[in-house]
C-alpha cells in the first residue's frame, strides 16, 4: 500500500491534550471518507491509548506523548509514544480489568477498548523508558 499522509505530533501529557489527539486523529481519518462508526471507533482508540499514557505512564509527572500517524489507501496506523514509566508485565497489562493502580477509580478495560474498536493492537513496553502502542485501523471498502 501507499502512503497518502502521515503526520507526527507531539503533546505534553495533560489530560486535556487527549481531546486534541481525538480531533488531530479524525481530521486526518476524514481524508478517507470514513463511517461514522470507524471514526467513532479510531477516536475512542486514540482515546484510550492516551490517556493510558496520561495516567500510567506519567502519573502525576509530566512528559511528552507523541502520536504518529499514517494513512495509507484503506488503512490507518496510529502510534502513541510516552516516556513514561513503562510497563512490567504488558501480557497482563492487557487482561480485561487489570490495572496498576486499583486504589484509582479505572476500570482496567482500555486495552480491551483499543483491541475491540481496532483491527490490531501491540504493545511494546520497557520499563523505566516508556511505552509504544500501534493500531491499526482497516477500513469497511475500498475508496476512490
Amino acid at each position: 500500500m501507499s502512503i497518502r499522509n502521515h503526520i507526527t505530533v507531539e503533546f505534553l501529557s495533560k489530560s486535556e491534550n487527549e481531546g486534541f489527539a481525538r480531533v488531530v486523529v479524525s481530521a486526518l481519518l476524514a481524508q478517507l471518507d470514513p463511517t461514522i462508526e470507524e471514526l467513532a471507533d479510531v477516536k475512542t482508540a486514540v482515546s484510550e491509548a492516551v490517556t493510558n499514557a496520561i495516567v500510567h505512564g506519567y502519573g502525576e509527572n509530566r512528559g511528552y506523548i507523541t502520536m504518529d500517524c499514517t494513512l495509507e489507501e484503506e488503512s490507518l496506523t496510529v502510534i502513541i509514544k510516552d516516556g513514561g514509566k513503562g510497563i512490567e508485565d504488558v501480557k497482563k497489562a492487557m487482561e480485561p480489568l487489570y490495572t496498576s493502580n486499583p486504589d484509582a477509580e479505572r476500570s482496567g478495560m482500555g486495552f480491551t477498548v483499543m483491541e475491540t474498536f481496532m483491527d490490531e493492537v501491540q504493545v511494546e513496553s520497557i520499563v523505566g523508558v516508556g511505552t509504544k502502542v500501534t493500531m491499526t485501523k482497516r477500513l469497511g471498502t475500498k475508496r476512490l
